[in-house]
């Protein structure tokens, strides 16, 4: 990712701190593994912005350059002018992080005092006056050279990709609606005024596709699947059919350009075909397209945007069984299609036990899982109502907590962070949303309250 940087100045301060200032950006971004867009040699006082006409100059200068960069980056070395931050920052288009460098003691005469904190402040009422939106550093005045501030660049980045790869994109719904399941309604309308568009297809479109697709295609993503995970016991025109359905999946993707995925799978792939979509499912949430399950739109738009922020492969699961009398926990369980690096040995297929029951043996064959690793999640569900784009997104982790073996599909512990899981579940049911939740390793509940919030302009809960 590339950060474009500002650095504000003002006449009475000590200018030649934006020197050092320059340097030290250079230097951490770099260290950090990003890129630097910095505007220098164009006249301006120190390659500083101070007044509206450096203003323009650094404008013009983003202007020249739009499309390279994820975000901005305000550096205040000093107070900083405001009324060239304005003329400057007008018309972009992607997050602003707004940094103060703090004053030091021992060096608070008027040749090295910042009053960085103050300028800070009056920086931030003029953008917002101006309509311009921005993200604060957790610290509200710190040094670049800080492990702290690192941990502000790996979260600004995540909302720079949440904010920037949300934007006029397209899902796809595939498949109508179960009709048992009204809890996967969506507003289609209410996506659309906040530019997701949503590109439905019907499951004749992907029969027909799967029946057509050309036999080299079959071949060349037979092999993928055979790769990816263990077929072991199952029959080979199982695995063309998979492949088959894959492969028209994959032609709606790539001719509609599609960001996400939303599929009807169940019931007419299995009785027609005598298969799942799991597996397909998962090797597109590996390769970065989120694929629901249960024509569930809404959270594949969660999907999609929390992959963004973790830069990571997704899964949906099912927020499913209490785990005994623990309060702090539940279990999380699905068909499955969650990517295969997150489970601890390449996952396995195997054969849905609720089509065998209802349909006999063999029809359902596709499903894949098997033991989820250990790790940090960031879980998170989205909704639509009454016209708003709705979320919560919270944080916890996948243990190593047993479950016996006889559980059908896959399934892991969840332990919400504070403790307080059945919070999350009252949480769910008050407020109307669904069983599903979208799952990414590590830690980016800030990063995406922040992009949907001061960014998007959805509606989020942090819980």
């Amino acid at each position: 990712m590339k950060f474009a940087v500002y650095f504000g100045n003002r006449g009475f301060f000590p200018g030649e701190l934006v020197a050092s200032a320059i340097e030290d950006f250079k230097r951490v971004l770099k260290a950090n593994g990003y890129e630097a867009l910095i505007m220098e040699g164009a006249g301006t006082r120190y390659d500083a912005v101070e007044t509206p006409e450096e203003g323009k100059a650094f404008a013009s200068f983003l202007s020249r350059h739009e499309g390279e960069y994820d975000g901005v980056i305000l550096s205040l070395p000093n107070f900083g002018d405001e009324n060239g931050a304005v003329v400057a920052l007008r018309n972009v288009k992607v997050p602003v992080l707004v940094q103060a460098y703090p004053d030091e003691v021992g060096k608070m005469d008027f040749s090295h005092r910042r009053d960085s904190v103050c300028g800070k402040i009056a920086m931030c009422n003029v953008l917002r006056q101006a309509g311009i939106r921005f993200t604060l550093t957790r610290s509200f005045a710190v040094h670049p050279d800080a492990p702290e501030f690192a941990e502000d660049l790996r979260l600004f980045a995540a909302t720079c990709r949440v904010v920037n790869g949300m934007r006029n994109i397209y899902i796809g719904a595939i498949g109508a609606r179960t009709t048992a399941f009204k809890t996967v309604r969506f507003d289609e309308i209410a996506f659309q005024k906040n530019g997701i568009n949503i590109e439905t297809f019907d499951m004749s479109q992907v029969f027909a596709a799967m029946d057509d697709a050309p036999a080299e295609k079959v071949a060349a993503k037979k092999a993928v699947y055979l790769e990816y995970a263990d077929f072991a016991g199952v029959a080979d025109e199982k695995v063309e059919s998979i492949a088959r359905f894959g492969v028209a999946i994959d032609d709606l993707i790539r001719n509609y350009s599609l960001k996400a995925v939303a599929i009807r799978c169940w019931d007419e792939l299995e009785k027609r075909y005598g298969v799942s979509p799991c597996l397909a499912m998962s090797v597109l949430n590996e390769a970065g397209i989120a694929a629901a399950c249960e024509m569930d739109v809404n959270n594949a738009v969660m999907m999609r945007a929390v992959a963004l922020a973790s830069d990571s492969p997704v899964g949906l699961f099912d927020v499913n069984n209490n785990y005994g009398d623990a309060k702090d926990k539940a279990i999380m369980f699905h068909c499955s299609a969650i990517p295969g690096s997150m489970l601890k040995c390449r996952g396995c297929i195997g054969e849905h036990l609720m089509f065998r029951k209802a349909y006999g043996p063999g029809t359902g064959v596709g499903i894949f899982g098997g033991e989820v690793k250990s790790m940090p999640l960031t879980v998170g569900s989205f909704k639509t109502e009454n016209g708003r784009l709705c979320a919560f997104v919270t944080e916890g982790e996948a243990t190593d907590d047993p479950i016996e073996k006889e559980f059908f599909g896959t399934g892991f512990v969840f332990r919400k962070d504070d403790g307080d899981a059945n919070a999350m579940l009252n949480y769910m049911a008050k407020n109307g949303y669904r069983h599903h939740v979208a799952f990414v390793r590590g830690s980016w509940a800030a990063a995406v309250v922040e992009a949907f919030s001061n960014y998007l302009g959805f509606d989020i809960d942090r819980v």
